[in-house]
């Protein structure tokens, strides 16, 4: 076993050193070389070299990419070369100022970057390759002073305008012309490199003047272009053309010159081999030069033909050199190949034996492991029971739990049936004793009825969940049946300013209905409606009758429901996310119960507001397995029964029996009841305003309270934003807020106090307590306002942290800025603190318990007190001091402050 073990550990180091050595074999360089679109001669000698040159190097992976004469497109190829990290690039810049930019981005990249052909602005580059463009052009200009013995014009036609081959060979040129009196460039003509871009302006060129003897174009295909132009005006004997490149092929500008077309080329080199090698040497961190510059040299009728055989040599012997490599690939992959089946064969060889070993293990091993699984199986058996038996427990439980919710549910309507039938029994009585019943009473009345209903959903529920649902059909006329319902939401509706509508065609429809299950369907949807549609909006329900069913549509124009909530909303539990107002989440899941029941559907959808469809089907075929009776019952259901009324008064007298100088407080509850009920208590001793929360802050900042009690949901905003936009606003930020709510969690308290909230109070809460509070409220802010009434003159000195203390803070030094001007206003103050008049006097009074000009005219006599002490001012120059027009009414207004007069204070 252990020789054998051996042998596997030799045979994986014997793979995993092929692995690396292959691995090592086949690393990779890539070279990525990004080219200025010139003439395809050009390109293809150009891609030809560099591909040859790489081709003898395995190792090197060359990516060529055509910027096709785009410098955007250039760029956007050397960004996608630095981001694949090639490890060397090479660039033919088609411009030099806007390349510059990417390459040293390149640079900067740790990427060693060639120019070829084209240079860039600057040095921040690797190497430079390419002939001496100067040279080039003085080469023309030797060829053309050693063949003109007589004064002769030139035309040149240069490259594109921002390349600098195109600057250096018309520089290299111009500057040998010159030095030659009798040789005179005449005209210029800017091309792209291509023979078309020339052809147009140098045929009205030839028209307009004086026929020159020589063109010099810049490259050879524009060179092509000119003789082209010369032929068609018959000029070809009398104008001689010199281009640049002389590369071989078809329409090179050694076959040009052959042809007689071109009087001589300079022969201007690829570098595409040369740039390759030194990539290669970049590679291998070998030291190049930084300038490279390639040999160029005038081709003629002389010689042209030595030039063309040493050409066709060339390109000879590359194409030897292509096919020896590609025999060499061919065999590099069949060593490849045969490499990977050797190693394919050994790794099967080592599989086979180490499965053989592994499966002598496992026949040990399995054995061993059978024995194990019998001892586990008589173990898991055994705890399977128990768990069986746990489980059995557990469900009694459940079910015992769920009884005991049942049961206590049906307790509890026992006693709340026992509170409706007395209160409504008492409401009962004789018109005299019936006047005495309290708005209270009617509360109680109400919100009895309410609970009794949650409680039936509850049972409803359960039953559900049991399936002890049995349907008791009824012939029903659906219209009054729903129109009865219709009516209970009438008062609620008014009271709201709700357009309520119930539209239907035939009176006399009739389905085949469980009026209870029913009439808590339809109960239930526009309870819904009325609860989430604001005041001004509408509530229409419309029946549509189909051949084979009838549909009732409830719609409304509240919140809506969210589109990606429209299936879950009939979850059991479920509510939708922009509902912020607390409920069961069983409501709708019954509803949908009851109709499916009926083997009906029902649907929402929601388009400024929500809409609700119920279809039920015709007659009574679909519901023959259940007890059908077509005798029409009373139309009483548990709906009007149970409905809640609405039991808020018309008017509330706030005024009656009031004192003079009241205090105001603001109620911010969107339960109309509880609203209502506050306002009552609450109207006998202070100003009320209420809010459903809607408008909580507009109703704030426009009778600013002198107390704010605010619930915390809310249908807009919720309590605690509310709170927190009151206490930020300069104009509100003094008023005491307590919060009423039913949350009584730790979170939610803290959240309030942080929202700037003074007193939090829970509900159910006792009457007496929220009065108390508001007392200590109002009281612990006069306290506030007797310290800083007390303190005028030192409150702007004093360490400030709250609202009121900073908006103290600014008001006295507006004023104090302002003493002397007795011009200045109230008005002029409220524009400076960026409030209204009205805001910045309720906000001083509810602060400092007077007027403005009372506060300004106590500040100001402060002060001239303080200068009649410590000054040598007379009286005169006191009272403009602090800014009184009048000596006289500053001495009569002195005195019924202090109880002395200007000058008594002086002397004495």
């Amino acid at each position: 076993m252990k020789s054998l073990i051996k042998f596997f550990l030799l045979t994986i180091f014997f793979l995993l050193f092929l692995s690396c050595n292959q691995q090592h074999r086949e690393e990779n360089y890539r070279i990525g070389f990004s080219q200025a679109m010139t003439t395809d001669n050009w390109r293809r000698e150009m891609n030809k070299s560099m591909q040859l040159e790489a081709s003898l190097h395995p190792e090197i992976v060359l990516e060529i990419k055509d910027a096709e004469n785009s410098v955007a497109q250039q760029v956007k190829q050397i960004e996608g070369f630095i981001k694949d990290d090639v490890d060397v690039l090479i660039v033919s810049p088609i411009q030099s100022n806007p390349i510059t930019t990417v390459i040293e981005k390149a640079m900067d990249a740790g990427i060693p970057t060639i120019v070829i052909d084209r240079k860039i602005d600057g040095s921040n580059f690797t190497a430079y390759i390419g002939a001496n463009n100067v040279e080039v052009g003085r080469n023309a200009a030797k060829y053309i002073i050693s063949h003109s013995g007589e004064p002769a014009e030139i035309i040149e036609i240069t490259g594109q305008e921002g390349s600098s081959p195109a600057h250096e060979r018309s520089e290299g040129f111009r500057r040998a012309i010159n030095q030659i009196p009798n040789l005179t460039i005449s005209h210029i003509i800017k091309g792209d490199w291509e023979k078309a871009s020339i052809k147009e302006e140098l045929s009205k060129l030839l028209d307009s003047t004086e026929i020159p003897k020589y063109i010099f174009a810049h490259n050879d295909r524009m060179a092509l272009g000119a003789w082209e132009v010369v032929k068609e005006k018959s000029l070809e004997n009398d104008i001689h053309i010199i281009g640049v490149d002389g590369l071989f092929g078809p329409n090179g500008g050694i076959q040009l010159v052959k042809d007689r077309i071109l009087e001589a080329t300079v022969l201007y080199p690829t570098g595409g081999m040369e740039a390759i090698k030194l990539a290669e040497d970049l590679i291998n961190q070998q030291s190049i030069e930084k300038n490279n510059i390639l040999k160029t040299i005038i081709i003629d009728s002389v010689n042209v033909g030595i030039m063309k055989n040493q050409f066709d040599k060339m390109n000879q012997q590359q194409n030897d050199i292509e096919h020896q490599q590609e025999v060499i690939d061919k065999q590099i992959n069949t060593y490849n190949s045969q490499s990977k089946l050797i190693q394919l064969m050994i790794f099967l060889l080592v599989l086979l034996l180490i499965l053989s070993i592994w499966s002598i293990y496992l026949v040990v091993k399995l054995r061993k492991h059978k024995r194990n699984l019998e001892s586990s199986n008589t173990e898991i058996l055994a705890q399977r029971n128990k768990i069986e038996e746990f489980a059995e427990k557990l469900k009694i439980s459940n079910e015992s739990k769920i009884n005991f919710f049942t049961a206590l549910s049906h307790e509890f309507k026992t006693p709340l049936t026992l509170i409706t039938s007395s209160i409504e029994s008492i409401s009962e009585r004789p018109s005299k004793e019936s006047q005495k019943i309290s708005y209270e009473t009617n509360l109680i009345i109400n919100n009895s009825r309410r609970l009794l209903r949650l409680i039936n959903e509850l049972l409803d529920f359960r039953k559900i969940e049991n399936g002890s649902f049995d349907l008791r059909v009824t012939k029903t006329k659906i219209i009054p049946f729903l129109k009865n319902i219709v009516d209970n939401f009438k008062s609620e509706a008014l009271k709201k300013s709700i357009d309520l509508k119930f539209s239907y065609k035939c009176e006399d429809l009739e389905l085949y209905l469980d009026r209870e299950m029913m009439d808590k369907v339809f109960f239930n949807i526009l309870s819904n409606a009325f609860k989430f549609t604001p005041k001004n909006g509408k509530v229409h329900i419309t029946i549509e009758e189909e051949e084979e069913k009838v549909e009732i549509l409830f719609k409304d124009s509240g919140i809506g429901i969210p589109k990606e909530e429209f299936q879950s909303i009939f979850d059991p539990y479920m509510q939708a996310s922009n509902n912020t107002r607390p409920s069961s989440g069983i409501g709708l899941y019954i509803t949908r119960q009851f109709v499916e029941l009926h083997k009906g559907k029902i649907s929402v959808s929601s388009n400024q507001g929500a809409e609700f469809k119920i279809s039920l089907l015709k007659g009574d075929v679909h519901l023959k397995e259940y007890v059908i009776s077509e005798v029409q019952k009373g139309m009483n259901t548990s709906s009007e029964r149970n409905r809640v009324e609405n039991l808020i008064p018309e008017e509330i007298d706030a005024n009656k029996n009031l004192r003079e100088n009241a205090e105001s407080v603001l109620i911010i509850e969107d339960n109309l009841e509880l609203s209502f009920l506050l306002q009552k208590k609450l109207s006998s001793e202070y100003k009320v305003y209420v809010s459903d929360g809607v408008d909580g802050v507009e109703k704030a900042l426009e009778v600013i309270p002198d107390v704010m009690i605010c619930d915390i949901n809310l249908p807009d905003k919720d309590g605690f934003q509310i709170c927190r936009e009151l206490k930020s606003d300069l104009r509100t930020s003094h008023i005491p807020t307590i919060i009423l709510t039913a949350l009584s969690d730790k979170e939610s308290r803290l959240k309030a106090l942080k929202a700037g909230a003074d007193i939090y109070i829970t509900k159910p809460f006792n009457n007496q307590i929220l009065m108390e509070s508001i007392k200590s409220a109002l009281f612990n802010r006069e306290k506030l306002r007797y310290y800083y009434t007390n303190r005028i003159d030192k409150v702007n000195g004093e360490n400030f942290a709250g609202a009121e203390q900073f908006f103290l803070k600014e008001l006295n030094a507006l004023i104090d800025a302002n003493l002397k001007n007795s011009s200045f206003t109230v008005e002029d103050l409220a524009f400076s603190l960026e409030i209204s008049r009205v805001q910045l006097y309720r906000k001083v009074k509810a602060l400092l318990g007077m007027s403005v000009n009372e506060y300004i005219n106590s500040l100001r006599l402060k002060k001239a007190k303080n200068l009649l002490q410590n000054s040598k001012l007379n009286i005169s120059e006191i009272a403009y001091e602090v800014g009184y027009s009048s000596p006289g009414y500053f001495s009569t207004s002195f005195k019924k402050e202090y109880g002395i007069s200007p000058k008594e204070l002086k002397t004495s």
